[in-house]
């Protein structure tokens, strides 16, 4: 079972309950409280602190996926050999932050695993694509539209880092999976997996914002370094992409968005973080590469609604982002980086996590180091703290917060 089946089987309640009709006409400050940690704080470090930590903990020594991690920690019975692919990713997209930051942590190791969830075909599919498990040696599972897409971030991340034409090689290969999913149902698209489409009564069957908001994202990062010849044609897709989604799932109300577009053509209303922080960062790329103001408009306007209906007065907290799910949360803080040259208020969204962040250093970790799930500390949720993917987010978080404040570990 992939992990997110179980995360949007786990958190429904918790959704409806932090917004209700009520709370929903919250309209947070743009300017964060007092600091929670009056000391100046250095974020590489504790990110470096906390990718040691993973090691320690998740680091798989023995067997064929050695060097891999496990899904959990402890690691449970259900367990695979090594981690599916989603929490893997997210694993690589800390790390690169600290090979951005000037640490020397053997980052193109981590890129390279990422070919033992290759998958050369699928079924009928004679495409290359990411599984979402690996034995070590080679992939297996399903192919996830949207785990492609994350893997493709990373490696134009991988590329910009190091300049390796290689990782350009690979990106160029999702796009070509990407290309395999798009259909016409709907007026357009991509499915959430290859494997279950258009299945009337399958609520995995969907068009998801996810799968969508980061192909899109995908392509118009690797819009930005692919050869001339590709550039018109990733440029179309991703902009199909970001119509489809525009008039499909945005909420008119406030600019976040839905979660997808269930296969008998209802809408499943739910909205999370990183959705939203995809279509944000998508619109501030469109609008960077074709000048289109209505581009730099919708970002905005998804910012400003993001904040409003995510960020909550929480416990001791006067603002506080989500208490669930803090990998969804960081790519719509990361979204907000982006927006800053563009609409100033956005760096004030980016010090009310800066400062959630802090606080959930202080009083969201357990007795060995690792992160609750709730960075509020008032739930510590063992069983869903025990994931790697919410040390990635941690990991991911600090290092993004340290390079957004200039910090360098070769400076010291």
């Amino acid at each position: 079972m992939n992990i997110r089946r179980t995360i949007g089987m786990l958190l429904p309640a918790l959704l409806i309950s932090c917004t209700g009709d009520a709370e929903e006409k919250y309209v947070p400050p743009t300017t964060p409280a007092t600091p929670t940690e009056p000391d100046v704080v250095v974020y590489h470090e504790r990110a470096k602190a906390q990718f040691d930590l993973i090691n320690q903990y998740y680091q798989v020594r023995t067997g064929a996926t050695t060097g891999f991690y496990n899904e959990n920690y402890p690691k449970q019975a259900s367990d695979n050999a090594a981690s599916f692919l989603w929490p893997y990713d997210g694993l690589v997209s800390g790390v690169a932050t600290l090979q951005a930051l000037g640490y020397n942590v053997d980052y193109t190791a981590f890129v390279a695993r990422f070919d033992r969830y290759y998958r050369p075909s699928a079924g009928s599919v004679n495409i290359g694509g990411y599984g979402s498990q690996t034995d070590g040696t080679q992939g297996g599972g399903t192919r996830y539209y949207d785990d492609n897409s994350i893997v493709g971030i990373d490696l134009v991340e991988a590329y910009n880092l190091t300049k390796d034409n290689t990782y350009l090689a690979k990106a160029k290969q999702v796009v070509t999976f990407l290309k395999s999913g798009e259909d016409d149902t709907f007026g357009g698209g991509l499915w959430w997996d290859e494997d279950e489409k258009n299945q009337a009564g399958n609520g995995n069957s969907n068009k998801p914002a996810c799968a969508n908001g980061f192909a899109t994202l995908f392509l118009l990062e690797y819009y930005a370094v692919c050869p001339q010849s590709e550039k018109a044609d990733v440029l179309a897709f991703a902009k199909r992409l970001y119509s489809w989604l525009k008039t499909n799932l945005r909420d008119p109300a406030d600019g976040c968005y839905w979660n997808d577009k269930q296969a008998d053509g209802s809408i499943n209303q739910t909205k999370w973080t990183y959705n939203s922080g995809a279509m944000i960062a998508s619109g501030v790329r469109l609008y960077r590469y074709t000048s289109e103001q209505a581009y730099l408009d919708d970002a905005i306007a998804s910012a400003t609604g993001a904040y409003s209906y995510f960020v909550r007065p929480a416990g001791s907290l006067a603002l506080a982002y989500p208490n669930h799910d803090p990998w969804f949360t960081i790519k719509l803080v990361k979204a907000f980086i982006d927006l800053v040259p563009y609409y100033k208020a956005a760096s004030g969204y980016v010090d009310t996590f800066a400062n959630y962040l802090n606080y959930a250093y202080d009083h969201a970790r357990s007795s060995n180091g690792l992160f609750y799930e709730d960075w509020t500390g008032t739930n510590a949720n063992p069983s869903r703290s025990a994931q790697l993917l919410m040390q990635d987010a941690a990991l991911e978080s600090l290092g993004v917060i340290a390079l957004y404040k200039g910090e360098s570990a070769t400076k010291e």
